[in-house]
């Protein structure tokens, strides 16, 4: 019954409809008009007046439109009164919905004639707008935020000191300020998509206040000496020494707060020759070589001993493929770029460090300034143990045509260790602990030598090549030395054969001009 009442309405509706459209003429073009493939009158997209264009024509007008928006400008305040200007396209501004456009094409066009019917006299009494639906890109915004905008960060100045002629000299510290990316990044998006006008825009940026690290006051609290230690590189060629010297002056003066890591490596590289390094002597792969920065080494050791004296919380330490001199077995720190060795470690006190390297007399020493807190009848002293030990039992012998005979370059051997380093603490003469902080182990490496075997004489191919083959290099040096005699001798013997006949030379002619002088004055006598 229900289904039969609405099914009657409907008819009768269509009726009235039929009778309107055939009595009312301007309804009737209108309707007509609805078919022609052009947008009807009062529909907008945002601002723009989409009526009677086609799709095309509409969707070319609003392109046009945004491409005018695209080229407003927005201004960004950034640090200290310093502005930014983009335009909009350059953040990516898009235009999002531009399927609204068929769907305007479409309205009052579609769906039973009722429908239509209603669509049209909705226009009559008011504008059917479509939303005008644009987007920024995040990112992009991002990016010129990042990259543009934080060019005039004012960084902080933290407090400084210097240790000059034995004494410390102190600067307080400057606060700085910054783009605040993030806060900054949601304000501006949050402005372009919900509030802006399309019209030229300015932004205030948030600008955080950055506090450097220090106080003064606090700095002039570090005048005790936490630990110092020294070593003496009074063995080394001019090269290392200079490498030593650059090392410390890099790091001397470093101040590290509470909490903060220290870096040896980040301290003192590159190692180049720009930065003050030069080739010399260096441990790889069991070998001395040549290394631009040969001897930093010495640098970070004894750093590490330092360190250790005025316990800080050391992260990272290897010891040497090798065995060193300057410091006892387990008490050395290397680094190395190659093979990512560093020695770090923590500022794990309260107070800041002060560390102060200076070189003199071919010494190095390093010395951590602080505020002393450890009890003054506490002491603290390590000591190195020897677990073993491994000497080599061959020497290699390499044959270089490259060379001639005479040539011997010999490398010195390296005993084999393993070790370990104690750490000793003493109350009031007493010990109360004893702890094994590190163990390392260091290669044996055999005595070598490169010897020349260059030569166009058999016999001494020959006995260079025996005593190559005995696998002494002493009997190499010996036989090498033996042969440069003869070389020696042999020669002096030719020089002294090709003196004497130039002198049997020099008297033979010598002659002939005595003989010619007699038989012109001769001549003279008798015409």
């Amino acid at each position: 019954m229900k289904k039969w009442k609405k099914s009657a309405l409907w008819i009768l509706l269509t009726v009235i409809l039929m009778i309107m459209l055939s009595s009312n003429g301007k309804t009737q073009v209108v309707l007509a008009a609805s078919d022609d493939g052009v947008i009807l009158e009062g529909i907008y997209m945002g601002e723009i007046d989409l009526s009677g264009m086609t799709v095309e024509e509409a969707t070319a007008s609003v392109d046009q439109y945004v491409e005018t928006i695209r080229q407003k400008n927005v201004t960004f305040e950034a640090v200290d009164n310093h502005y930014v200007a983009v335009t909009v396209g350059d953040l990516g501004l898009t235009w999002e919905n531009t399927a609204d456009i068929d769907a305007a094409a479409a309205f009052g066009k579609k769906g039973n004639i009722v429908k239509r019917y209603k669509a049209i006299q909705d226009l009559k009494h008011g504008n059917k707008v479509y939303e005008l639906v644009l987007s920024i890109d995040k990112e992009l915004l991002r990016a010129v935020l990042e990259q543009q905008c934080t060019e005039y960060d004012v960084q902080a100045i933290n407090a400084t000191m210097s240790r000059v002629d034995g004494e410390f000299v102190i600067e307080e510290g400057q606060a700085g300020q910054k783009v605040n990316i993030e806060e900054s990044l949601n304000k501006a998006y949050e402005y372009l998509m919900n509030e802006w006008d399309y019209q030229d825009a300015s932004i205030d940026l948030v600008i955080d206040v950055t506090q450097p690290k220090g106080k003064a006051e606090d700095l002039a609290k570090l005048t005790n000496v936490l630990g110092t230690f020294t070593t003496s590189y009074s063995s080394s060629g001019a090269s290392r020494c200079k490498n030593v010297e650059n090392g410390c002056r890099l790091i001397n003066g470093s101040l590290i707060y509470p909490g903060e890591e220290f870096s040896t490596y980040n301290s003192i590289k590159p190692f180049t020759q720009e930065n003050g390094y030069y080739p010399a002597g260096s441990y790889l792969n069991g070998k001395v070589v040549d290394s631009i920065g040969g001897g930093i080494c010495q640098v970070s050791t004894t750093l590490y001993n330092a360190v250790l004296l005025s316990e800080l919380e050391v992260v990272e330490r290897h010891n040497h493929s090798m065995i060193i001199s300057y410091v006892k077995p387990s008490m050395d720190a290397a680094i190395a770029e190659s093979a990512n060795k560093d020695f770090r470690f923590v500022n794990n006190l309260e107070h800041p460090i002060y560390i102060e390297g200076y070189t003199q007399d071919k010494q190095i020493t390093f010395t951590i300034y602080g505020v002393e807190t450890r009890a003054a009848e506490r002491t603290i002293r390590y000591e190195s143990e020897v677990l073993s030990t491994t000497r080599p039992d061959h020497e290699i012998i390499t044959a270089t045509a490259g060379q001639g005979i005479g040539y011997i370059s010999v490398e010195s051997a390296h005993i084999g260790y393993t070790a370990q380093l104690w750490k000793v603490v003493e109350e009031n003469g007493t010990q109360v602990s004893r702890e094994v902080i590190n163990k390392s182990s260091y290669k044996v490496s055999p005595r070598s030598a490169v010897v020349g075997v260059n030569t166009d004489n058999p016999a001494y191919a020959a006995r260079m090549q025996a005593a190559i083959d005995s696998g002494s290099i002493d009997a190499c040096k010996a036989e090498a030395a033996a042969i440069q005699a003869e070389i020696a001798a042999l020669a002096q013997q030719q020089a002294d054969l090709e003196a004497y006949y130039q002198a049997l030379e020099q008297q033979q002619l010598q002659q002939q001009m005595l003989q010619q002088q007699a038989e012109a004055a001769q001549q003279q006598v008798d015409p």
